[in-house]
């Protein structure tokens, strides 16, 4: 009978946010608690929002078409590479009206985060992610406000959607 000796688990838990807009619910810090990344999807509203969330965890965020452009705390795109997993975050609205099938047809990662459309989705397609984590600022659409955390394990990502009050 074999024995796997000296085999860990990687785990690793990265927070998702998108359309803050200014507004940092406090729910969020709950929603979030224990995430060792946060990956901010844009719309993301002054400088303090980021600040906010560093109280959580580090955080790495692209402009949406509502940020001043020239912030350097803001990336026109990020991607990260997280437990051999490759991540692409963008705020989607470079695609026009960014849907999976756009977001998969222009980026090779195996995860694809973006925003702009306010919508939480989980799409997967041929062993990818395509994920919005919705909005979390100000309620609008009669959207509810949502973030989400991506959990990777073993080289495996999965995605659950947190709503927020």
């Amino acid at each position: 009978m074999g024995r796997r000796v000296g085999v860990t688990s990687t785990r690793h838990v990265i927070g998702l946010v998108s359309d803050t807009h200014g507004m940092v619910r406090a729910s969020l810090f709950d929603a979030l608690a224990g995430v060792e990344q946060i990956l901010h999807a844009g719309d993301v509203g002054p400088d303090d929002v980021l600040t906010e969330l560093e109280a959580i965890a580090p955080v790495s965020a692209v402009f949406g078409n509502t940020d001043v452009p020239g912030n350097p705390r803001l990336s026109a795109t990020l991607v990260v590479e997280v437990g051999g997993v490759s991540v692409h975050v963008s705020h989607g609205h470079e695609l026009g009206s960014p849907t999976p099938a756009k977001l998969l047809a222009a980026y090779p990662q195996r995860v694809l985060v973006y925003g702009h459309t306010h919508r939480q989705l989980i799409t997967e397609a041929d062993g990818r992610l395509v994920i919005n984590p919705g909005a979390a600022g100000a309620c609008r659409f009669d959207l509810r406000p949502t973030v989400a955390r991506l959990t990777i394990e073993n080289g495996v990502a999965s995605v659950r959607l947190l709503a927020l009050d």
